[in-house]
C-alpha cells in the first residue's frame, strides 16, 4: 500500500488521481474534512464521476507535526510520497514553517525507518536549490546559500537535511525539486494566484521569472523516480525557464484579457516591501512581500533539468497546453 502525505494539496490531489487511476492501493491523510472537498473538485476537472474514486482512497485523519496520529497510518505501508508542507514566505510563518516542514518531515523519516518502508519519496522546491553564480545555470549541486534565502528555502532545505540522515540510517529515498507547479484547482494560492492576477487585467508584472513545471508532470516524475532502482539522488523538475512577463503573455490572452505591460521597477520593491513590513508589524497583517522575496525578484534563476532526463529519459509534456487548460477552469 502506498502513503500520500498532503494529498489535499495541489501536487498531492494529482498524484492520488493517478495512482487510484493506475490501480493502486492508497491511504492519504488529511487534517480537515473540508479539505477533501478540494481533492473532489480536482478529480471533477479530469472525471465525470470523482466520488468512486474519492471511495477507493483509505483517508486517514491526522497531522505529520503528531506522532501519534501519523503511527497508525503507517501500518501495512511500502511506499510513502510525503507532499505536505507549509508554503509562506512571511517571516512571522518561520516558527510554523519550521514545525511542519522540517519537524513534520522529521517525523515521516523516522516512521519510515520504523515501520521499514521500502522507499520515501520527499517533494521539497527549487527554493532549497542554491543560486546560480555569475550566470550559471542552477543544479542540483548547488552550493547551499541563506543569504536572500526565503524562510520556507531556509526550511525546505532543512526538511532535505532530515531526509538524507534518513538515508544515512538505511531509508531508501529520492528527493524531488519541483519549480512553480502549474495546475488547476487552488485559484487563491500558489501558482493559481497567477490565473486569478491575470484575469483582473492588471497593467504590471513583477521582474525576473523562474522555472515552471505541469502537476502532471511532477507527478509522473515521482512515480517514474520511485518505480526505479535510483536511490538517495535529487532532481530539479522545471519544464521552461521563462519571465514572468512571459507567463502573464501566455495566460492573459487564453483568458480574454490584455497582458500587463508595465514592469515593477526594483525601487518600487524596495520601497514596497519596506511599507510592507511597516503595514505588517503596526496592523499584525500578513506580509504580502518580504525583504529576501524582494531581493530574489532582481536575478532570474535559470534551472537545468537535464538530470532526470539524462537518467531516466524523462520527457515533460506541454506546459502551454496545461496553461490553456487551468484558463479554461478557471473561467468555467
Amino acid at each position: 500500500m502506498i502513503l500520500v502525505t498532503g494529498g489535499t494539496g495541489l501536487i498531492g490531489s494529482h498524484l492520488l488521481y493517478h495512482l487510484v487511476n493506475s490501480g493502486q492501493q492508497v491511504r492519504s491523510i488529511y487534517r480537515t474534512k473540508d479539505s477533501l472537498q478540494k481533492v473532489a473538485k480536482v478529480f471533477g476537472y479530469y472525471a465525470d464521476q470523482p466520488t468512486p474514486l474519492m471511495d477507493k482512497i483509505e483517508w486517514v485523519e491526522g497531522d505529520i507535526t503528531d506522532i501519534g496520529e501519523l503511527t497508525q497510518a503507517f501500518e501495512g505501508i511500502d511506499l510513502v510520497y510525503h507532499c505536505a508542507a507549509l508554503i509562506s514566505f512571511d517571516p512571522k510563518d518561520f516558527k510554523k514553517l519550521e514545525k511542519i516542514n522540517v519537524e513534520g518531515t522529521a517525523n515521516i523519516v523516522n516512521l519510515c525507518l520504523k515501520f521499514g518502508i521500502q522507499k520515501l519519496c520527499y517533494v521539497s522546491s527549487i527554493a532549497a536549490i542554491g543560486p546560480s553564480v555569475k550566470g550559471k545555470v542552477a543544479n542540483e549541486e548547488n552550493d547551499w546559500n541563506e543569504t536572500n534565502a526565503s524562510v520556507y528555502g531556509l526550511t525546505k532545505y532543512n526538511a532535505e537535511l532530515e531526509v538524507w540522515r534518513g538515508s544515512q540510517e538505511g531509508l531508501s529515498v529520492v528527493i524531488v525539486n519541483p519549480g512553480v507547479v502549474i495546475g488547476p484547482g487552488f485559484w487563491k494560492s500558489g501558482s493559481g494566484s497567477f490565473f486569478t492576477y491575470a484575469a483582473k487585467g492588471k497593467k504590471h508584472f513583477i521582474p525576473s521569472g523562474t522555472g515552471f513545471v505541469t502537476v502532471d508532470d511532477v507527478v509522473k516524475a515521482m512515480v517514474t523516480v520511485m518505480e526505479s532502482a535510483i536511490r538517495s539522488e535529487r532532481f530539479i523538475l522545471v519544464d521552461q525557464n521563462w519571465t514572468y512577463e512571459q507567463l502573464f503573455q501566455k495566460i492573459a490572452p487564453k483568458l480574454g484579457v490584455a497582458p500587463p505591460t508595465k514592469k515593477l521597477s526594483y525601487l518600487s520593491l524596495e520601497v514596497f516591501w519596506r511599507l510592507d513590513w511597516l503595514r505588517s508589524t503596526l496592523f499584525g497583517k500578513r506580509r504580502r512581500l518580504s525583504k529576501a522575496t524582494a531581493k530574489g525578484l532582481y536575478h532570474q534563476e535559470i534551472y537545468d533539468n537535464s538530470k532526470l532526463k539524462d537518467a531516466l529519459g524523462f520527457k515533460y509534456g506541454d506546459l502551454e497546453a496545461t496553461l490553456g487548460f487551468c484558463c479554461s477552469k478557471f473561467r468555467d
